[in-house]
């Protein structure tokens, strides 16, 4: 048997004719960049997520520098990013010519710990001085902990961006994430939960400037066409990647669910193995799954995953280094040891199979090989 961590053919098959006349839709209109399928898209995926405006962009990256520039930050700025998260969080923060500052993670939930950032801004003057955002991170599709955050943002007068790219329909206590804070960022890379056939992100705010703001930025900085008030870049979303993803919108709230089963299913089968810890589910916090990821303690991590790879299994390590140890991040004078919490994760964390339209025979096949191992290994016998 073979079966790959996620399999995009199938959801095609799943809802071909739908995407085939959204796609011929759009080619027939001759209307290819922003225009009326993505203001549509932007409209209904407003009113999926509670907020004010959303805006579309093309890639989740660019989201999140947009999402900076619009708030104002730049050289001279310091912004705190948790170190175990994708290169994209921090990597933004260096494009607008600022300057990540890396905390630890809740090693429960994967996401920034209030009590690292705490610390760092009470043991810093010059952080407090120079700190201007917060980028916090729903990482595997889990909320963060916003209340905390927000209130340590309020203390120390920081812009809080949320970080969405793996979270659109996760919910922190009944509310969406992306709209917690004054700026929302997703992506909509094909992997993810609501994937386009292409690059493609989005910015939610329900500020009207910062909105205004944003929309300028995407299209070179310019209102009315050719006349620039700000250097801005080109970050549009296409009129093909709006129309697939109003289609795959539809479809969300069930595919949702189905991870939700398939992850409850995980958890029962799993939960009883020695040496591996299912996801933790935060109380008031809605989980979407973009990733279903478990801990392998003991050093066994690599082994299984080279064990269920032998056996047709697919599986990723998201992520096998820590941002504050990345070489490009050198200069700023990180140590192994410091961030210990991060550093754990990258040993330990693998994400499974998870995909909506993965079988039941299939995920059977998955527990029993993960459950014979973790058995066997742990006595030392052959696995």
């Amino acid at each position: 048997m073979k079966i790959p961590i996620l399999d995009l053919k199938r959801q095609y098959q799943s809802i071909k004719a739908e995407i085939d006349s959204a796609i011929a839709r759009v080619i027939e209109s001759g209307h290819f960049i922003l225009g009326p399928e993505v203001e549509a898209f932007e409209r209904e995926v407003a009113q999926y997520l509670g907020a004010k405006h959303a805006i579309g962009v093309a890639s989740g990256t660019d989201a999140l520098w947009l999402a900076l520039k619009a708030a104002g930050i730049g050289p001279g700025d310091r912004v705190i990013v948790p170190s175990f998260t994708f290169f994209a969080t921090a990597g933004a923060v260096c494009n607008v010519g600022a300057t990540p500052v890396f905390a630890d993670i809740d090693p429960r939930t994967f996401n920034l710990d209030p009590s690292s950032v705490q610390n760092l801004i009470e043991s810093d003057a010059q952080l407090q001085d120079q700190a201007k955002a917060i980028i916090l991170v729903h990482l595997y599709g889990q909320p963060a902990e916003m209340d905390v955050l927000l209130k340590i943002a309020r203390q120390y007068e920081l812009i809080v961006i949320e970080d969405a790219a793996q979270a659109i329909g996760a919910k922190y206590k009944d509310r969406p994430v992306g709209t917690l804070g004054p700026l929302g960022c997703f992506s909509f890379f094909p992997t993810k939960n609501l994937g386009a056939y292409g690059d493609g992100g989005l910015v939610v705010t329900s500020d009207d400037a910062l909105a205004e703001r944003v929309r300028m930025l995407r299209v070179h900085g310019s209102k009315p066409k050719y006349y620039h008030h700000i250097v801005g870049t080109n970050s549009r979303l296409d009129a093909l990647q709006a129309a697939i993803l109003r289609v795959k919108l539809a479809h969300l709230e069930e595919w949702t669910h189905a991870r939700q089963k398939l992850a409850t299913r995980y958890d029962q089968a799993l939960s009883q193995s020695e040496g591996l810890a299912v996801p933790y589910k935060a109380p008031d916090r809605t989980h979407i799954y973009h990733q279903y990821t478990v801990r392998v303690s003991d050093g066994r991590r690599d082994a299984l995953q080279k064990h269920l790879k032998e056996r047709g299994i697919s599986t990723e390590i998201y992520y096998p280094l820590p941002l504050h140890l990345q070489p490009c991040f050198g200069h700023l004078g990180y140590r192994e040891g410091q961030l210990p919490e991060s550093e754990r994760a990258s040993r330990e964390v693998l994400s499974l199979p998870m995909f909506p339209e993965l079988t039941d025979n299939e995920q059977e096949y998955i527990i029993e090989i993960i459950r014979d191992y973790m058995k066997h290994s742990r006595r030392g016998d052959p696995a």
